[in-house]
């Protein structure tokens, strides 16, 4: 082949190398192209980006909550909200969509998950029990686990169905003075107990059909279980071989008696320093209480739906000063009666604000006077903490003093007799109303006596709330 060949060669093979780099190059613009409007296209469909609605635990989590407190200011605090607990949500995991070609290199992503899983989360929390060292454990029987919080860290603990132990429909909690755990199952009908390491070691089951709350006298060292089939409440030796050693109550009547000393329901108990037992006789919506060895003293609470009555209490719990709490499951109201019943006070009502309940059932309170509530329809439990007598009469002293000090005027910035000018009433007036709109979410407490203002103590029958 000539030398002339070979040049023409060369060119012909250049000339078809453009040629398809040319080819190449269209090809990629035309994807590009078609990328970009695959993307567009898309985009449109999807519609504008919805705005994102802030959730109710992001707006809960910052409230200040040193300012919700019972009474309002300025009257004497006697209850503060402290925290809530519902364990760690888990986030929804939506099954991956395939992603085509297309999708992959316009750059829409398809297919994302969450894998940020929390552990634990409550979904109907009843009874409740805290031990020595403050930790709150919770029974839950939809998650078939009783939960331990550390109430500092809100680190949680479980006793879990299939692992430590195994639940039924685990209701009512205990723990005695060396953190022993009593744990009711109305469905394996027994109360189960475990030693403070958490491991079962007992199980009692004597005389029992349907055990719901539970409550132990540590002086005493008697065990109260009350039974909604029996309509009793029964009474153990609470340690081994926690033998029964006898019944409050008449049974066999299908939840119909309604007579004093006898119970249509109860569900729930507490012990008093006294020994003396509080019954939460649910279907007479009404309190019993007894001594230490079973007998009858008295009765309060009455059938509505008004402050002071009763629509199905549940959860029930005694103060350091002797004070009656108890959860109202139909009003979703916590009422404070004295040992006579008279009403003190009422806080609740229906509502997802803090110290606002839904499905309120269960209560109970430590020796740090703290209150715990638990709420099944909400999943959570709530803590506040009670102020006792003697603390709210040392301040009642402190602002007396000072008041006196003040000349009863209860300012120091002008001189005793200065009336304020107009303005100034007006601007004081705006902001404690914006102060207390702040403070308290609406409609969530109602003092009915003067035990809140400062009458502590005071055994004093007062007038009879009326309804709501």
């Amino acid at each position: 082949m000539t030398a002339m060949g070979n040049i023409e060669m060369l060119r012909t093979k250049n000339s078809s190398g453009a040629g398809v780099l040319r080819m190449l190059a269209v090809v990629l613009l035309v994807v590009a192209a078609a990328a970009l409007s695959y993307a567009e296209k898309k985009k449109k469909q999807e519609g504008p980006a919805q705005p994102q609605l802030t959730p109710l635990g992001s707006v809960i989590s910052k409230l200040d909550y040193s300012k919700i407190v019972w009474p309002n200011p300025p009257a004497i605090t006697r209850v503060k909200y402290l925290d809530l607990f519902s364990g760690e949500k888990r986030a929804v995991e939506k099954a991956a969509k395939k992603s085509g070609w297309m999708d992959r290199l316009s750059g829409v992503a398809t297919g994302e998950t969450s894998q940020n899983k929390p552990k634990f989360q409550l979904l109907s929390p009843y009874g409740m029990a805290v031990d020595s060292k403050g930790r709150l454990y919770v029974a839950d029987h939809k998650v078939g686990a009783v939960f331990i919080f550390n109430t500092e860290t809100k680190d949680v603990e479980l006793i879990k169905h299939g692992v430590e132990a195994r639940f039924g429909l685990i209701t009512g909690l205990a723990i005695d003075d060396s953190d022993r755990l009593f744990v009711s199952d109305s469905e394996l009908r027994h109360v189960l107990v475990f030693n403070p390491q958490h491991r079962a070691e007992a199980s009692i089951s004597e005389g029992m059909s349907s055990p719901a709350g539970v409550a132990v006298d540590n002086e005493n060292r008697f065990l109260y279980v009350c039974d909604t089939d029996l309509d009793q409440v029964l009474v153990y030796d609470a340690d081994p071989p926690y033998k029964l050693l006898r019944r409050i109550g008449t049974t066999g009547k299908k939840h119909t008696l309604t007579t004093a000393g006898d119970f249509a329901y109860p569900t729930n108990v507490a012990v008093d320093a006294d020994g003396n037992v509080y019954v939460s006789d649910t279907f007479n919506d009404r309190v019993e209480i007894f001594d230490a060895d079973g007998n009858f003293i008295r009765t309060f609470g009455k059938p509505g739906d008004g402050p002071g009555y009763f629509a199905r209490p549940k959860g029930i719990a005694v103060d350091v000063d002797g004070h009656v709490w108890v959860a109202d499951s139909v009003t979703d109201r916590v009422q404070v009666f004295t040992q006579e019943g008279q009403l003190l006070l009422w806080m609740g009502g229906h509502g997802l604000l803090p110290g606002q309940f839904t499905a309120l059932n269960g209560l109970t309170m430590d020796k740090q006077n703290r209150l715990f509530t638990s709420e099944q329809y909400l999943s959570r439990v709530q803590m506040f903490r009670y102020i006792p007598d003697d603390e709210a009469r040392a301040e009642k002293v402190r602002r007396d003093a000072a008041e006196q000090k003040n000349g009863g005027g209860g300012r120091t910035d002008k001189p005793v007799g200065t009336a304020k000018p107009q303005a100034e009433v007006r601007q004081d007036a705006v902001a404690a109303k914006r102060h207390i709109s702040a403070a308290q979410p609406p409609r969530v407490w109602q003092p009915t006596a003067v035990w809140w203002a400062g009458n502590f103590g005071s055994r004093e029958l007062l007038p009879r709330s009326t309804r709501g």
